[in-house]
This record gives structure tokens, C-alpha cells and sequence, in this order.
């Protein structure tokens, strides 16, 4: 097919959440009686799933510290919900389990989920903890644990089977999805702030609105459209910090160890709950038994048959370099500088050991050929969904991304005329209005 000259919804990026965005915008025009063909046009430079999304490990969980991020996960799994089978999704839920330090921060999640009435179980104590545990692994021997949160909604998502399934929900719907298609430049008309254009390697496509989904390469479409790379931020403090840079890269620390997924069933043979660790018990080494870290540190961890193991990561650690001296290119495991390390692999898997006893030994079976990839983080960590240059969506997830199937379709119906509730708390504007997201304890940057 030719490549169009116009379409009137140009979305960049065939990603989680440009492709959902597509689905939604798609479900509105028919809901009207109207002609989808021709008005919806998905780009990106690659393939469908070729960044972010489909590096992504899967999880999807509601275990947020934040009040508004709580809100946009309970609808988020609603759409997981919602088609399990297309959207490649497990229900199998998720733990949160942690140490002391964190146990009024987990407590208030469990509060507040109950609130919104997002089914969870809180338990509290180290023995009661360690009951609860070994009653899914009779091995479990996590040291420094005195909670367990076990959200019963919630799981994981096979990667790629499902951006696919969201691109076959769309293009049934009349998008049209267009690869090996790199945006060069946004147009504006006369002056005027509104981009009526995006160039293209492929030729010029002129649009009334535009999404921009584009994950760790939001940095370069935000300079496109001529907005700041540093801000005024003002604390939860009062304290105003002027110039402080939009953005900042993490370098995401993920792996595989290749046994059998089956090795992490339950003592009853089931598939358990994605599990998520973080404890300030000391981290010993598998491989030689020297101190890997007395600070805390956290891991997750879930079998997974599609990456063919056992499969998670750890926390990230902040690139040190100006966000616009960061190649994003290319990503993921292709990239030369920003893949996981040998440090990572030796860290995960003696902690791995440190939960469970079956993984004693089992370093030498880590995945070695290179996994990871780089998130792109706004001031305060969390997300930004907003309008700017007057039709411009922008979908700048703060690597929070994959899980948030949701959030396009929120998108989607602003972008028709309805604002909606649960994304007015991640305004661009909150960063210089004081209304920032609170902090956990976490050592996660995402929680």
C-alpha cells in the first residue's frame, strides 16, 4: 500500500500503549456509526513490539505507594481482564513481601486497595510471614521478612503475544499499522503551535491529532516539540529547584535463568504469584560466599515458558550521563553500553538462593547472552499524560509502561473530548505546582 498523505489520528509508536490508543480510538468512531479506514494511522521506525514493549518482563500489579497509581493499575488490569486469552495474560496474581522498613508503607497500600476494592491479603510479623510463604514453597527461607501483601488480581502478560494481540484488535477494527516508518520532524503550520504534520523517511503525513507513545524515546519527541529539557520542580517541601533536567535514563536490570519453569511451582504444583522481594537482610553469595551487599536490596522473580525459565530482575541503577548524551539506540539486548551485567547475574541468582533452597548452585544455568534495556524517567519517577502544542498527546510512562494496558484507552477518550479523572494527577503541571507523587521505601525507583 502507498504510504498516506493524511490521516487524522497519527500515533507514533506500535508499542503498549500507541497500539491500545489505536484500539480505543478505533471502538469510539464505530460507537458513533462512523468510518474507521484511512483515519488511524500507527507508526514506528521498527516493528510492533520492538522496543520497550516487547523487552518488557510482564508483570502487572497494583503494589504502588501512590494513591493515583493505584487508581490507573486497578483499571489497567480491568482491560487485562477483560480478553486474557488475545492479550497473552496470566491472572496468577502478586506478592509483595518486605522487611520491616517497609511495613507501613505496605500496610497503607493494603488499606487503600481494599478501599478502592482491589482484593488483597496483608500479613504481618516474621513468623506469620514465613508460615504464609512456606505454605506455597516449603523451602522459602527469605531472611529479615516481616509482611507478605498477596494481591489476588494481577500476574503477567507473555510480551509479545501480546502487543500483538492489541495490534490485531486494532487493524480488525480498520488501523493501519505502518513499520519501518522513522518520524524525522513534527510540522507546525504557520507559526502556530499545532503539529499538522509528522516527516517521515517514508514521505510527509499531514493529521489533525497526534499520540506519542513512544517509551525511552519520549526525550527525543519532547525536543521535537520544543519543549523544556529542564523545569522548575517544586518540592513536597516548598523548595522550588530550578532547571532540573525532564529527564533522566535508568539502566533496567533483567535476566533468565534457564531451568525448567516447572522448578517454581507451588508445593501443590500450581503457578504461583509473581514475586517481588525486598529486604535489608544481608545478600550473601552463591558462587563464593562473600558479602554481595548489607544495604537493601529487592528482586522479582516468576517461572515463565515463554522466556523458557525463570525469569525477573532487580533494581535499577540510575545512568550517569545527561539525558541527551544517551544513545536509546540501539535498545535493548543490541545495545553495546546498556545491557545487564555480570554483577547483576551473580546478585539475582545468589538471591534467588537466598529465597529459596532449590536454587542453591544454580549460577551456572543464568542466561548469558545479553537482556535489559533502558527506561526513560521523568523528575519525580512516575508518569506524564498530557496535551501540549494544543493537539499533541503525549504518553510519557516513566518506564512504568507495559503494565499500564489501560492507560491508551484513558488517553484515547481525552483525546475524543472527555477528560478523564484518573489521569489529571499526572499532569506536566504538577512539577511546578508542588503536587508531586509521594515516595516509598522501596529501593525501587517505580514504587
Amino acid at each position: 500500500m502507498a504510504f498516506p498523505e493524511y490521516s487524522e489520528f497519527v500515533i507514533i509508536g506500535a508499542g503498549i500503549h500507541g497500539l491500545s490508543t489505536a484500539w480505543r480510538i478505533a471502538e469510539r468512531l464505530q460507537e458513533k456509526g462512523e468510518e474507521v479506514a484511512g483515519r488511524i494511522v500507527v507508526l514506528d521506525k521498527a516493528g510492533i513490539a520492538s522496543g520497550a514493549s516487547g523487552i518488557a518482563c510482564g508483570v502487572v500489579r497494583n503494589n504502588y505507594f501512590q494513591p493515583a497509581m493505584r487508581n490507573l493499575m486497578a483499571h489497567s488490569v480491568s482491560v487485562w481482564e477483560s480478553d486474557p486469552e488475545a492479550f497473552s495474560y496470566h491472572p496468577v496474581g502478586y506478592m509483595q513481601i518486605s522487611c520491616e522498613r517497609m511495613h507501613d508503607d505496605v500496610a497503607q497500600i493494603h488499606q487503600q486497595q481494599q478501599a478502592i476494592g482491589y482484593e488483597s491479603d496483608f500479613i504481618e510479623g516474621a513468623d506469620a510471614s514465613t508460615r504464609y510463604m512456606r505454605a506455597f514453597f516449603d523451602d522459602w527461607r527469605a531472611q529479615g521478612i516481616t509482611s507478605v501483601l498477596h494481591e489476588k488480581r494481577g500476574g503477567y502478560a507473555n510480551n509479545t503475544k501480546s502487543i500483538y494481540g492489541l495490534a490485531r484488535k486494532a487493524e480488525a477494527l480498520g488501523v493501519r499499522i505502518i513499520t519501518g516508518t522513522e518520524v524525522k520532524a513534527l510540522v507546525s503550520d504557520n507559526g502556530a503551535p499545532a503539529v499538522r504534520a509528522v516527516e517521515t523517511n517514508r514521505g510527509t503525513l499531514r493529521c489533525e491529532q497526534l499520540i506519542i507513545g513512544a517509551g525511552p524515546w519520549v526525550r527525543d519527541f519532547w525536543d521535537m516539540l520544543g519543549l523544556p529539557a529542564q523545569i522548575t520542580v517544586k518540592g513536597t517541601d516548598g523548595e522550588v529547584r530550578e532547571g532540573v533536567e525532564m529527564w533522566r535514563f535508568w539502566q533496567l536490570e533483567e535476566g533468565v535463568l534457564q531451568v525448567d519453569p516447572d522448578m517454581l511451582l507451588t508445593s501443590d504444583g500450581k503457578v504461583p504469584p509473581v514475586i517481588h522481594v525486598d529486604t535489608d537482610a544481608p545478600l550473601i553469595s552463591d558462587v563464593d560466599g562473600s558479602v554481595i551487599t548489607e544495604d537493601m536490596w529487592g528482586i522479582y522473580y516468576k517461572p515463565d515458558w515463554h522466556f523458557g525459565g525463570v525469569q525477573g530482575g532487580a533494581a535499577p541503577y540510575r545512568i550517569d550521563k545527561m539525558a541527551g548524551e544517551v544513545a536509546v539506540d540501539p535498545y535493548g539486548p543490541d545495545s553495546p553500553e546498556f545491557v545487564s551485567s555480570a554483577e547483576f547475574a551473580h546478585m539475582w541468582v545468589s538471591a534467588l538462593a537466598h529465597c529459596h533452597k532449590r536454587f542453591e548452585g544454580t549460577m551456572p544455568r543464568y542466561h548469558r547472552e545479553p537482556s535489559g534495556g533502558i527506561g526513560c524517567f521523568t523528575p519525580d519517577s512516575f508518569p506524564v499524560f498530557d496535551r501540549f502544542n494544543e493537539n499533541v498527546s503525549v504518553i510519557a510512562d516513566s518506564n512504568h509502561g507495559y503494565k499500564m494496558l489501560g492507560v491508551g484507552r484513558l488517553v484515547a477518550d481525552e483525546v475524543m473530548g472527555e477528560e478523564q479523572d484518573l489521569l489529571k494527577p499526572f499532569r506536566f503541571e504538577r512539577f511546578k505546582k508542588g503536587e508531586l507523587h509521594p515516595t516509598s521505601n522501596s529501593p525501587f525507583p517505580w514504587s
